[in-house]
């Protein structure tokens, strides 16, 4: 990879394709699908080096693999890349849905599509950094830098409010983040170094792991979202073309759940556990609330929107009980997610291209001219509920049996959302695939076509081999969440020692 790592490969190998699209020249019909083949070709060459990435990883291992480090611009800072049983679910999870979001675009798009195209390829770049990089300040410029492409796809090719869904998205994850900036700064001023390897092993003072975990918080509970700052994702969403609301739902929002789990649990395990009953509360709350406003929202893609929302809550729950159930729930959840909720976008872009309208009272009876898509439809509706051997079953079975171990209360709450869930998900199915085929703009609607069918049949494969199967998700973190554990368990110990000698 030219003197640098398979990482540093797999990270930047998208802006060649992106660069390859910015020397097409004109807008003809030619050049315009020589791009669309361009970028699609260059996101499957890179899922297909990140296999090669994942053939190399040693599951047994909790320690940082693959490792590339070199000098970077002086100050005691480095380029540092590498991954763990934390992060490689998520770099797989990124090159695997990009080529969907690529395909999704290939006939809505219309105007400026060589740029749409550059956006999506930059964008991989830069969410694949986040879950390589290993230096503080590599990290924080891979996860802001994402904001620019997405703010972007959502200004430029979004819906009617695409600029304030746009501006209000970027500002919102801004703010947020700015205070973790903050908070790397006094990291470095502390210990001198922005070597995460470095800092998991700092035991900061329990004084300033409460200031620095409440900065590093305002960005990832921003970025989840978590109540009450959730309230930019569902503008975001319904305003985004389908191929942004499927990367911003399926890996955009996980980036705050890897925030939690990459930095505040091991770096910050005083201040994690003072902290958990806040995050419940919260959690508790996301899952009721965004369900409530789930069941009375018109709009398809605001719905999902909510939705997200919830399940995110059962991750922020699962993440902070600290036991080997919750945690590899919330990871096995978010993995889940990013299928079921990339999916359920791309269902509501197939009927939205053909009738340009996302209200649900404008359909009803779709299963008389769409079989095939009333089947794909029902499968990740049914996935999104939770049902038994689908994976979304698993994720939140886990996280609520974590829960039950950590607080009985918080599981039996969280647990209501998982019946509001089957309440708007069934509700929504009702009214947009059942029933008479009465309106006659739906008369000629079209199934399925055969990139559409694609599009989904990976994606319901996936969702339910592993509803039945769920040990290759698990065992890729498990011995991360062990590690994770483990430290806990021991500062855990020591602190009770420490308060008895003071007896």
């Amino acid at each position: 990879m030219f003197g640098f790592g398979i990482l540093t490969g797999l990270t930047f190998l998208p802006l060649v394709g992106a660069a390859f699209i910015l020397t097409l020249k004109g807008e003809s019909e030619a050049t315009l699908r020589n791009a669309k083949w361009a970028a699609l070709l260059t996101t499957i060459v890179v899922f297909l080096l990140s296999l090669v990435v994942w053939g190399r990883f040693d599951t047994a291992s909790a320690a940082f693999q693959l490792v590339e480090e070199r000098a970077w611009f002086g100050a005691g800072l480095t380029y540092k890349m590498g991954v763990d049983g934390f992060s490689i679910p998520f770099v797989l999870l990124t090159t695997f849905l990009t080529p969907f979001a690529i395909l999704a675009s290939w006939e809505s798009v219309k105007f400026r599509l060589k740029e749409y195209l550059v956006a999506f390829l930059v964008l991989e770049t830069l969410m694949i950094g986040v879950f390589c990089a290993l230096d503080l300040v590599l990290f924080y410029l891979f996860f802001e830098g994402g904001l620019i492409p997405m703010f972007l796809i959502i200004g430029i090719w979004g819906g009617k409010r695409r600029v304030y869904a746009s501006f209000k998205f970027f500002l919102y994850t801004l703010a947020g983040s700015l205070l973790m900036l903050i908070a790397i700064l006094a990291i470095y001023g502390k210990t001198g170094t922005t070597d995460i390897a470095i800092l998991l092993e700092t035991k900061f003072p329990p004084s300033m792991q409460i200031w620095l975990w409440l900065a590093f918080f305002a960005s990832f509970a921003v970025k989840m979202p978590m109540w009450p700052v959730h309230t930019w994702l569902p503008d975001a969403h319904v305003e985004a073309p389908t191929a942004g609301s499927v990367i911003l739902a399926a890996i955009l929002l996980k980036m705050g759940g890897y925030g939690f789990i990459r930095f505040s649990l091991p770096m910050f395990p005083d201040a994690s556990a003072y902290f958990a009953p806040l995050v419940y509360a919260l959690s508790v709350i996301a899952v009721i609330y965004t369900s409530l406003v789930a069941l009375v929202q018109e709009d398809i893609k605001k719905l999902i929107a909510y939705s997200s929302i919830a399940h995110m809550g059962f991750v922020t729950m699962g993440l902070f009980t600290l036991t080997t159930q919750g945690v590899q729930g919330a990871m096995f959840l978010m993995i889940s997610h990013g299928f079921v909720s990339g999916a359920l976008f791309l269902c509501v872009g197939v009927i939205y291209d053909r009738m340009h309208t996302r209200e649900i009272a404008a359909y009803g009876g779709l299963v008389n001219r769409m079989p095939l898509y009333a089947v794909t439809f029902m499968i990740f509706t049914m996935a999104n509920v939770g049902l038994p051997g689908t994976s979304g079953f698993v994720g939140e079975f886990l996280t609520l049996a974590g829960a039950f171990v950590a607080n009985s209360w918080v599981a039996l709450f969280a647990t209501s959302g998982v019946v509001l869930s089957a309440a708007y998900a069934l509700y929504l199915y009702r009214r947009v695939v059942f029933g008479a085929l009465e309106k006659p703009s739906l008369q000629t609607i079209s199934d399925l076509s055969a990139r559409e069918l694609v599009l989904f049949v990976p994606l319901i494969a996936l969702t339910l081999y592993y509803g039945v199967r769920p040990g290759p998700i698990l065992e890729a973190s498990a011995a991360s969440v062990a590690n994770l554990l483990q430290s806990h368990t021991a500062l855990a110990n020591a602190a009770h020692v420490v308060a008895q000698a003071a007896q």
